[in-house]
């Protein structure tokens, strides 16, 4: 089977149901800006399997979450990829199960770490700064699913569990810097 098919020469996809959108449809939007964010985590599951040592054992589970993540993020884009799916009960669990798994993982991880009293600046060691980037394809993800929510019925399991991501990412990349003692820059506005 080729890779390519030409059928998208044209600007437009076929969705899930065969219906042709253009390519920059709020659905296609929405669940490739979800892959994207899956390509991201990709990168971070990489580079902690290269640096996982005894020296950095956090990593470990870290990577199971990330691997977690990855899996449910796939579920969410074969749903948003079908406008006429039908509800979904299982997935919806699944995913509320794990946001309340990645909100004790917050907690478990806020409460080793120094308590943040400034904004920081995205950065420290190369893990924290990828999970920065991926909180931030996150957030972009969850703006889709809102701009598509305004006009199409989406669960509002998924927008929940989008909107965790964010903050366990967050989290993930303070934890990560914190346990690499890689210096995070605080933020300090020049104009206030």
């Amino acid at each position: 089977m080729k890779v390519y098919t030409k059928t998208g020469d044209r600007g437009k996809t076929s969705l899930f149901d065969g219906t042709r959108v253009y390519k920059n449809n709020p659905r296609v939007e929405t669940y490739g800006t979800i892959d994207e964010l899956n390509s991201v985590l990709g990168i971070i599951t990489a580079e902690i399997q290269e640096t996982n040592n005894e020296k950095h054992k956090y990593k470990e589970k870290m990577k199971i979450e990330l691997i977690e993540i990855q899996k449910n993020l796939f579920e969410i884009g074969a749903e948003l990829a079908n406008p006429n799916a039908p509800e979904n009960p299982k997935l919806m669990n699944q995913l509320k199960i794990h946001t309340e798994q990645l909100e004790n993982y917050i907690d478990t991880l806020t409460i080793q770490m120094p308590e943040l009293t400034n904004f920081i600046l995205p950065g420290g060691g190369k893990t924290g700064s990828f999970l920065q980037l991926a909180r931030t394809v996150s957030r972009r993800a969850e703006r889709n699913i809102v701009a598509l929510l305004q006009k199409e019925v989406v669960e509002k399991e998924i927008l929940i569990y989008i909107n965790r991501l964010s903050d366990v990412f967050h989290t993930m990349s303070r934890y990560a810097n914190f346990e690499e003692n890689k210096e995070e820059t605080i933020w300090i506005s020049k104009t206030r």
